[in-house]
């Protein structure tokens, strides 16, 4: 029997990291039903070990759940949508925002507003969502309720008896949420009969099947043996199974408007299907897709190659696998002279890279060298011509050039007032510019800088969290272009430079990088028969330099007695065969001299 429209309620869970989604999310499949006690287990949504391990949802998850309302006995069909939480993954936020029509905004008590929280609710509020408040973790000793729910009541302008308590680990108040979610989020406004729209907002891929697409239909209806067009791809398909999803994926014989499933069409090929796009039938299209759908738009960008060169099939494949789980990644190929074929890829941020990196080691076992981070730099030649460069190695001459513009972010930092001086230190050495600072409560404050993109991928989030001893938190939100005083930083190893080690950064930090980088160098890079000159250049002028100097050989020490002429010609000798080695010699530079500069701070 078909589910009534009026009783299904698609919403998600957003917050900041850490403040209890998945919990949240494991007690409402408890509370439902959904999963039985003997396969209930913490964090049930996040299926990556990696996600477990660090105790964050990285990919959005969709299920659905049954719930019998006690005040009316009618039976409902919610579909949940669990969002990650770190500021990498706001992409991921508004995909789940795009597929529902209410939200849970969950608050730790203990923790109160952070910058995610803000930014998330500003982006729920931008998608017309019904947003309702919730105080997590009230249970705990050193939970301040009154004064988290007093910083929502501010922020989202409610009464008090519009927020809810709960704490998702001991079960306290998820009665309330569900009947909230039931009273305050409304149905599906689509109607079955419509011609069918539907939008793919995640997708998964089975070496058997296929690629599996994850909708939410807003209009019509559509079943087993449909012809479907595709708007993103210009492509026909025929449905083989829509289904919905439970724990596991359940087919069924039909999806229709308001409700949220899969659909299996026999895609093989990875570039065939493209998330965000809208589906409907190839015979009665709709006359335009469904709106407001964000792009993703890579921040950093990083060169990816194998250790084993004999791989780069391997790391292709495994890339464009990635890619239908997480479409935020993009890659092209690339060269270097120094590391071979790989690929120059586009991530959400530092977090992002980090989790592919982890990803493409786990389950593909492949083991990746990445180049130095870099973002997107604007360049305006004189002539007027503009062109976008992430890559040091397409870094232009100067001199045909009229400016260039970095990528500035408008970033928001949450934090206990008695750090605001170091924060401000932190972000002046950082070259932000300060905004303004927002009172939360007494305690509490929200201060609001442009910073540059390039500023924040090296260690910027770390130092943050020590200089305020992990109270502070941390969101931004991309905010144009500036004009900037930039360079290309290169390593020279014996005159020579090595293109995976080159940088693109402002002048004003190229000379201490520089030292940083060569002395790190110096350090890994093993001793050759040879001098080795280490050098930090901005085009022909050399801003720092280190000696890695010679393995010396005794070629004396078996001269002992005669004339002292005979060791000055043995010395000649080696001198010699020294300056001829140096001139045809090879310095191999070791990975561990590629992933140490990774972690350079600067």
């Amino acid at each position: 029997m078909p589910v009534k429209t009026e009783n299904i309620r698609n919403f998600c869970i957003i917050a900041h990291i850490d403040h209890g989604k998945s919990t949240l999310a494991d007690r409402l499949l408890e509370r439902c039903h959904t999963i039985s006690t003997k396969d209930m287990k913490e964090q049930v949504l996040d299926d990556m070990e990696l996600e477990r391990e660090r105790g964050i949802t990285i990919r959005s998850h969709a299920i659905r759940m049954e719930y019998t309302y006690n005040k009316d006995g009618e039976t409902y069909i919610l579909n949940l949508i669990d969002t990650p939480g770190h500021v990498d993954f706001s992409y991921e936020v508004s995909r789940s925002l795009a597929a529902c029509e209410g939200a849970l905004l969950l608050v730790d008590a203990s923790q109160g507003i952070e910058a995610q929280t803000i930014s998330n609710f500003w982006l729920a509020l931008d998608a017309d969502l019904t947003i309702i408040p919730v105080t997590n973790k009230i249970d705990l000793p050193h939970a301040q309720t009154d004064s988290t729910t007093a910083q929502i009541m501010e922020l989202m302008d409610v009464e008090d008896s519009e927020v809810l308590r709960c704490s998702a680990k001991s079960g306290i108040g998820i009665e309330e949420i569900l009947a909230a979610v039931i009273e305050r989020i409304p149905p599906p406004s689509g109607t079955s009969e419509a011609p069918l729209k539907a939008l793919i907002f995640n997708s998964d891929y089975d070496k058997y099947r296929g690629v599996i697409a994850y909708v939410r239909v807003f209009e019509g209806t559509v079943k087993k043996g449909d012809k479907v067009y595709m708007f993103g791809t210009d492509s026909d398909w025929e449905v083989l199974e829509p289904g919905v999803f439970r724990l596991g994926k359940i087919p069924v014989d039909d999806l229709r408007a308001g409700e949220a499933g899969y659909l299996i069409c026999g895609i093989k090929d990875v570039h065939e299907l493209k998330v965000g796009d809208t589906v409907t039938h190839a015979a009665t299209k709709a006359d335009t897709p469904l709106p407001g759908y964000k792009e993703p738009k890579p921040m950093v960008f990083s060169g990816m190659y194998p250790e084993n060169p004999d791989h780069y099939n391997e790391l292709k494949d495994a890339i464009e696998r990635l890619t239908l789980n997480d479409s935020a990644i993009t890659f092209e190929p690339d060269t270097s002279v120094s590391l071979g074929f790989g690929f120059r890829c586009g991530f959400l941020g530092m977090l992002h890279m980090e989790i592919v990196q982890e990803r493409l080691d786990r389950e593909y076992g492949l083991d990746i060298i990445n180049t130095l981070p870099s973002v997107v730099y604007n360049i305006v030649y004189a002539d007027g011509r503009t062109e976008f460069i992430n890559n040091p190695a397409h870094f232009p001459d100067l001199a045909g050039v009229q400016r260039i513009e970095e990528p500035i972010l408008k970033a928001q930092i949450v934090s206990p007032n008695e750090y605001i001086g170091a924060i401000m230190k932190l972000t002046l050495e950082r070259r932000g510019i300060h905004i303004r600072t927002e009172y939360l409560d007494p305690t509490r404050v929200n201060m609001v800088y442009e910073l540059p993109l390039s500023e924040i991928v090296y260690e910027f989030y770390d130092r943050l969290k020590s200089v305020t001893r992990g109270y502070a938190s941390f969101d931004y939100e991309f905010d144009g272009y500036r004009e900037a005083d930039v360079i290309k930083l290169e390593i020279l190893i014996n005159g020579e430079p090595v293109d995976a080690l080159s940088t693109i950064l402002h002048k004003s930090k190229a000379e201490p990088i520089g030292r940083v980088l060569a002395s790190k160098l110096k350090k890994l890079i093993p001793r050759q028969m040879f001098q080795v000159a280490i050098q930090a250049a901005i085009g022909s002028k050399v801003i720092a330099r280190t000696n890695i100097k010679a393995l010396r050989k005794n070629v004396t020490a078996k001269c002992y007695g005669g004339d002292i002429t005979r060791k000055r010609k043995l010395l000649e000798k080696q001198k010699e065969g020294k300056k001829r080695m140096k001139s045809v010699g090879n310095v191999r530079i070791p990975q561990e001299a590629f992933l140490a500069v990774l972690k350079t701070d600067s």
